[in-house]
């Protein structure tokens, strides 16, 4: 206004980087009941963590939660007791929505849980699984990608992802397979990830992705979206995080907030479309969120070391 002509503001990467609207961190707390026969009973999920919804004009006190947790998710309305706890915390960073926005950090907890529940009864983590989702039939669901959620569509993900990896066959020493699976946007996708780990190192061997976005307009726009969550996921999962001191964040370009390279990706990753009746459903927040969980269930089987914090970082040196 001042020079009465157009002013192009470009940004650095360091201010980018270091005055943005981060992703809300969390606490997740998750407990279950199980039976005789090691199967589900009931769940209990605590989540505390500060709501991306502060900077929404006249969201009141008790609906700061809504951005963090989803009812609908899985196991809801898959077990006779299920109970959801949010815990507001106060932060001064800002906060803002990420790929997959809640999806992301609430799937990783479930499809953790899920597969630590499976080993803790002594069951494989599959079966373990689809015995969870039970057969195909549509469930009320209110979030992103409602208004149905079809447990049976989540675990033909999962069982295609499965089958194309050879889930079930054994591996060698110090290599292992994970599978996680997650809804969101209306779509089903789920990951099979083999990894190996020697001595601390890390090697993400093979990624098999299954998706069900219903009809899909463009097979290749689909596979783009599944290879993007893939690499997206594995950068996140690895090394991405934001820290602060003194009310600073601390990182500042790619030296310190490093990315995934081509010592991390995957040697093999495959993508299979489910041909499906459904109409066209989201692809670009669903392929993200099973990943990390895929990929820290695999480095349990391979290394019998359990990843409960994101990002892995130097915890496989520990």
């Amino acid at each position: 206004m001042a020079v009465k002509r157009p002013v192009k503001l470009q940004w650095t990467r360091e201010d980018d980087l270091k005055h943005d609207f981060y992703r809300p961190c969390g606490l997740h707390r998750l407990r279950a009941s199980l039976d005789d026969r090691g199967r589900l009973t009931g769940w209990r999920h605590q989540l505390a963590s500060p709501s991306k919804y502060y900077r929404r004009p006249n969201v009141e006190a008790d609906k700061m939660w809504e951005a963090e947790l989803y009812p609908d998710d899985p196991p809801r309305r898959l077990l006779p007791n299920v109970q959801l706890q949010y815990y507001s915390m106060q932060s001064g960073v800002p906060r803002g929505s990420w790929r997959a926005p809640a999806h992301y950090a609430n799937a990783f907890a479930v499809q953790s849980f899920l597969d630590e529940l499976a080993h803790r009864t002594g069951q494989d983590p599959l079966a373990y699984q689809l015995a969870l989702l039970g057969e195909s039939r549509e469930l009320p669901y209110e979030q992103h990608g409602g208004p149905v959620f079809d447990p049976g569509r989540l675990a033909g993900v999962l069982k295609l992802a499965a089958k194309k990896a050879g889930w079930g066959k054994s591996l060698p020493n110090g290599r292992g397979r994970g599978i996680a699976g997650h809804f969101t946007f209306g779509g089903y996708a789920a990951y099979v990830v083999d990894v190996t780990v020697d001595g601390g190192e890390l090697r993400i061997d093979r990624v098999v992705g299954a998706i069900d976005c219903g009809l899909a307009v463009n097979p290749n726009g689909v596979i783009a979206q599944m290879e993007s969550g893939v690499h997206d996921g594995i950068s996140t999962a690895l090394r991405l995080e934001i820290t602060l001191e003194r009310g600073r964040v601390q990182q500042d370009n790619f030296h310190n907030y490093q990315l995934a390279g081509l010592r991390d990706a995957p040697r093999i990753v495959e993508t299979y479309i489910v041909d499906s009746p459904h109409p066209p459903s989201g692809v670009g927040e669903p392929p993200i969120s099973p990943l990390a969980p895929a990929l820290t269930n695999a480095i349990f089987a391979a290394s019998g070391q359990r990843i409960r914090d994101l990002p892995i970082g130097d915890q496989l040196k520990a």
